[in-house]
């Protein structure tokens, strides 16, 4: 057989299918991880919300902990310096003190990242001097 003739062996087709299965199988797969990040961020967001309307310190702790175990941890800046890029203000406390000028005083509602990318900032009170 010379270049120009058509056709080619059966090598040459399983080599195409055995391609053509793989893109395939690769596509599928990337469906399937965007639908299981999809699925987490959604059960993340639903626990979250679950956190702010739990009355009880055991099941905020429980949720926190199941949280934390896939790498979404709670956000308490208390003592920090307040970083408008990274906290919310809710408000602010008077005091004589000048070294507290600009520092988060309390965490008013507490915020979360999940392996470092802030989900939700924490809405704190900063101390201001007089």
């Amino acid at each position: 057989m010379s270049g120009t003739e058509q056709g080619g062996t059966a090598s040459d087709h399983a080599v195409e299918t055995h391609a053509g299965a793989a893109t395939l199988e690769t596509t599928i797969a990337d469906e399937l991880l965007d639908q299981a990040l999809a699925e987490r961020r959604a059960l993340v967001q639903l626990c979250l919300y679950a956190l702010d309307r739990a009355r009880s310190a055991g099941v905020v702790e429980r949720l926190e902990e199941g949280l934390a175990a896939i790498g979404v941890t709670p956000l308490r800046p208390d003592g920090e310096r307040f970083d408008p890029s990274r906290h919310e203000a809710g408000g602010t406390v008077p005091t004589n003190d000048a070294s507290l000028d600009g520092v988060v005083a309390e965490t008013e509602v507490v915020g979360f990242a999940d392996r470092g990318r802030t989900l939700r900032a924490p809405v704190v009170t900063v101390y201001t001097a007089r």
